[in-house]
């Protein structure tokens, strides 16, 4: 079964500074029906002007990804860390017992676009971790992230896999759901279609009670596929 979330369905929020797409409830943006998918509560499809962002705030116990589309991220947090995320580069934040951090666009002309994700972790009250790492671009399904880090994915504290898709024109790409699992996918670029349903940039999809997926790729494609417990 597959269930499509269309971008033009998503929450919007507009700050000026801030352009933000919500795939799920967040903020001030709330629809009861989309409050998230299985521990993945948060996919926000977020543009920043240049020289602004989100200065210091804290988190408490929520896994954090984010990936840079376009422009660079400035991080900074309260383990000490200063980085520069550019564009294709994934970072993920273990909040924990607590941690403040900012997100900043340091570019003086460039808008930073990037994808912010939240997925509730299995075990809570942890030390604050940080991790950044750029992969090597592959075809196919590529893990990013993983509950044991295997294959040098980022280590994520949920039974929860984060995997990209890069993919040419008129090719599929195959993952295998194990029962009670389920995927959620989110289209970043190109045009995906999984039993007939077809999803372009911004949509998501909910996909469940299948063992096989199979996502054809009409035109050139990224995503990112979560499988959630």
């Amino acid at each position: 079964m597959i269930i499509k979330r269309a971008a033009s369905d998503r929450g919007e929020a507009s700050h000026g500074w801030l352009n933000s797409w919500h795939s799920f409830s967040f903020a001030n943006y709330y629809d009861p029906a989309h409050m998230g998918v299985s521990a993945l509560r948060v996919i926000n499809d977020d543009k920043v002007i240049a020289g602004a962002g989100f200065g210091m705030h804290s988190h408490q116990d929520m896994e954090i990804i984010s990936y840079v589309k376009k422009g660079t991220i400035e991080h900074k947090d309260s383990m000490g860390n200063t980085e520069q995320l550019p564009a294709g580069e994934f970072q993920l934040m273990s909040a924990g017992h607590g941690i403040t951090h900012s997100e900043y666009n340091p570019s003086s002309s460039e808008a930073l676009e990037f994808l912010q994700i939240w997925i509730q972790p299995d075990v809570y009250g942890i030390e604050p971790g940080y991790q950044q790492k750029l992969f090597k671009p592959e075809n196919g399904l590529q893990l990013i992230a993983s509950p044991d880090a295997r294959n040098d994915s980022l280590l994520i504290h949920q039974n929860a896999f984060l995997y990209r898709i890069l993919q040419s024109e008129q090719a599929t790409v195959k993952h295998s759901l194990s029962p009670g699992r389920t995927v959620y996918l989110h289209v970043i670029n190109g045009t995906i279609t999984h039993d007939s349903v077809k999803l372009c940039a911004g949509d998501g999809a909910t996909i469940n009670n299948i063992t096989d997926i199979a996502l054809h790729c009409s035109q050139a494609c990224e995503a990112l596929l979560f499988d959630l417990p």
